[in-house]
């Protein structure tokens, strides 16, 4: 059952869609006898509004759809002189299907655009071949979409909390959970979902290429990662009182404060290097107790507990540098380390440039998406033109409606579809020999029928959705030119014969979908990550005078965004394709991130040599460091199908150090060991069970 919001929200839809498709079809049609034109201020609102689901308030969607009409007008034009034979229209289809559906690239309102202006080439580009109707093509789909962008400005769906609201209700929240106590560890955690992607609009994802979108993900994956580290600290074992953890969190607290003040508002922003400052004075202040006589240590609890905060410092000093760009277009101060924020100083250009090559293998899902997409609609052209079907764009719109990122999900669609079909069929075929050639008995039930179809369809499922819209091509086809009965059985064929094309490209263009590909991406990101440990802790446990550079991230960072698209493309597939999934994928998000980020910041406050590890305590490191490598290949063959190494001996979890106690190694300890029991909990989730195999298993 759809809950009551979504409901509303689709028959909003249907009535502006109706609306749209009805001021500008009967006018043309009845008023100027234009019924070219007709057709295609009919259909503009339908491709715009039905096809191409744009997310967004109304004011935004009609954005949209005003900066898509030129582009529609192009594709009409093109696909207009390309009908002139069917290998021309086909391999035009190629093209443009292509790059429509690559565009996805670009975030979710140029994805969501796409598939509706594939409709404006895929109408044209079928015989009449007819240049001459050129003119009144693109006026009525200009006029259709005009139309359409009027009535979401008139009728619009509420509008959703953007992106900076969230992010800034969710420093708040990061603010009070700084005082101990004053939170409960859940309401942090809760606080820190919201901020998820999957669970945030589409409109309002920071999903584009530039800094400001690119600074906003950012900002929300380390607020996420600040209220988890504040939601483990309260759930901590209470220690000893540590007047410098209490005053490091209240910096943490004002900062979180006035960067989500500065998020509304745009005025009075942090100061700069604030936190910064007070970080380093903490580390100081470990170093100079460790060093000094015994009775002014500190016991071991607590220098786990200053270790916990300095990490969820840096993830707060990071918020204030993601919303400074985020909010500024760029840095006003140096964004540091470089290697995180190497966006900072790039032009849009080069960004848009770094973004589309970076999808441009195999290996993505987005390209994978866009090579199906357009060999489906290219063969369908060429087998439509080759059989001479009758209204044979209905083949390309099948394919490209029905077409799934999985092969079971397209055959369950499909099956729906044909009964679907059928059934609007029959009664189609029904209407039009009871009815005949009454033209204005069919006038009068246009807009309701297509008000029913565009409300109901979405509700019911897709075989009222293709029962229904039947019907709506019955009877507006009827008006426009003599038909008979015969029309639902070229629909019927039409649809049966894209569907086949539709499931063909299903079965063989990777029928698995997203989900072998995540396998794939979530153990190259592993194995990108896992050489980083043995780095980091080496570059802290170096002799005196050694270099401390953090180590390069780069390479990690371009498999996290893989993988993340590859995630975010399983999220979008139907529950249920293929064999079961057990595997945490969040978990193993989180395990990267935990990786990369402490790669650079605890390079950044490395303490002195007189204040380092122990030889027992940096043989612990060491030891853990190569065996949490062997832990991570091993989930990675285990993500792969492929046959694991056995378990690695761990080491134990806590240093050999106590008395006295070594910042640098409790600052180690506290990493490795956290990084260890992530890891843990992956390789639990990817473990086949017994009697059961992986899925895509394979020999190794």
């Amino acid at each position: 059952m759809i809950a009551g919001p979504r409901r509303a929200t689709v028959l909003r839809r249907a009535v502006r869609v109706t609306v749209a498709a009805s001021v500008g079809f009967y006018p043309l049609l009845y008023g100027a006898g234009l019924p070219v034109a007709a057709l295609y201020a009919l259909f503009a609102p339908i491709a715009m509004g039905l096809l191409s689901a744009v997310p967004g308030s109304g004011p935004q969607r009609a954005s949209v759809m005003l900066r898509a009409l030129p582009p529609a007008l192009v594709l009409a034009t093109s696909g207009t002189l390309l009908a002139v034979n069917t290998w021309a229209a086909a391999g035009g289809m190629l093209v443009i299907g292509f790059l429509l559906a690559f565009v996805a690239v670009a975030g979710p309102r140029p994805a969501a655009a796409a598939p509706g202006l594939q409709l404006f080439y895929i109408l044209a580009c079928f015989p009449p071949y007819a240049p001459g109707t050129l003119g009144e093509r693109l006026a009525g789909l200009t006029l259709g979409a005009l139309l359409l962008a009027a009535c979401e400005i008139l009728l619009p769906d509420p509008a959703a909390p953007s992106y900076r609201e969230r992010l800034a209700a969710a420093l708040d929240e990061a603010a009070r959970g700084a005082a101990p106590g004053h939170v409960p560890p859940q309401r942090l955690r809760d606080a820190g979902a919201a901020l998820r992607l999957a669970d945030v609009p589409p409109a309002e994802r920071p999903a584009g290429a530039g800094r400001t979108d690119r600074a906003l993900e950012q900002a929300g994956r380390s607020a996420r990662r600040l209220l988890d580290q504040l939601a483990t600290l309260g759930e901590a074992p209470p220690v000893p009182a540590d007047s410098e953890s209490a005053a490091l969190l209240g910096r943490v607290a004002e900062l979180c404060t006035a960067c989500a003040r500065f998020l509304r508002t745009g005025s009075r922003p942090p100061p700069a290097g604030a936190l910064e400052q007070a970080m380093r004075g903490f580390q100081a202040d470990r170093v100079r107790l460790a060093s000094g006589p015994p009775g002014e240590r500190l016991p071991v609890e607590v220098l786990r507990r200053q270790s916990r905060v300095l990490a969820l410092a840096e993830s707060a000093r990071m918020v204030e540098i993601t919303v400074d760009i985020a909010t500024h277009g760029g840095p006003t101060e140096p964004a540091a380390p470089r290697e995180l924020f190497w966006y900072a100083r790039l032009s849009t250009p080069r960004l848009w440039a770094r973004r589309v090559l970076g999808n441009v293998t195999f290996r993505s899902v987005l390209f994978q998406n866009a090579v199906r997409i357009a060999l489906g609609l290219a063969a369908a052209r060429a087998v439509a033109g080759s059989l001479d079907l009758a209204h044979g764009f209905w083949v390309l719109l099948a394919v490209l409606t029905l077409g799934r990122t999985t092969a079971g999900a397209t055959w369950r669609a499909v099956r729906l579809a044909v009964a679907g079909n059928a059934a609007g069929a029959l009664v189609a075929g029904a209407l039009l020999i009871g009815l005949g050639p009454h033209t204005d008995v069919y006038a009068a039930l246009l807009a309701p029928v297509m008000l029913a179809a565009f409300a109901l369809g979405p509700l019911l499922g897709i075989a009222y959705a293709q029962a229904l819209f039947t019907l709506v091509v019955a009877t507006a086809f009827a008006q426009i030119a003599p038909v008979t009965w015969r029309l639902s059985e070229a629909r019927m064929i039409d649809v049966v014969t894209g569907s086949v094309i539709g499931l063909l490209c299903g079965l063989l263009a990777w029928p698995a979908g997203a989900r072998r590909e995540v396998h794939r991406s979530m153990a190259g990101l592993l194995r990108a990550c896992a050489p980083l440990v043995p780095v980091t802790a080496q570059a802290l446990l170096g002799p005196p005078g050694g270099s401390r550079t953090p180590p390069r991230i780069r390479p990690g960072i371009h498999r996290l965004r893989l993988a993340e698209a590859a995630y975010a493309q399983l999220r979008t597939e139907t529950p249920g394709d293929g064999e079961s999934d057990r595997a945490d994928w969040h978990a193993v998000l989180i395990a990267a991130n935990h990786v990369l980020l402490g790669a650079q910041w605890l390079p950044r406050f490395g303490l002195r040599p007189a204040s380092g590890a122990t030889d027992a305590s940096a043989d612990w490191a060491r030891h853990t460091a190569t065996g949490l490598v062997a832990r991570t290949e091993r989930v990675a063959r285990l993500l792969t199908a492929q046959r694991p190494e056995p378990a690695p001996h761990t080491a134990p979890e806590s240093s050999p150090d106590r008395d006295p106690p070594s910042p640098l190694s409790v600052d180690l300890e506290v990493w490795l060991t956290s990084l260890a029991h992530q890891l843990a909990r992956v390789e639990s989730s990817v473990t086949p069970q017994p009697g059961t195999a992986p899925p895509d298993a394979r020999p190794d």
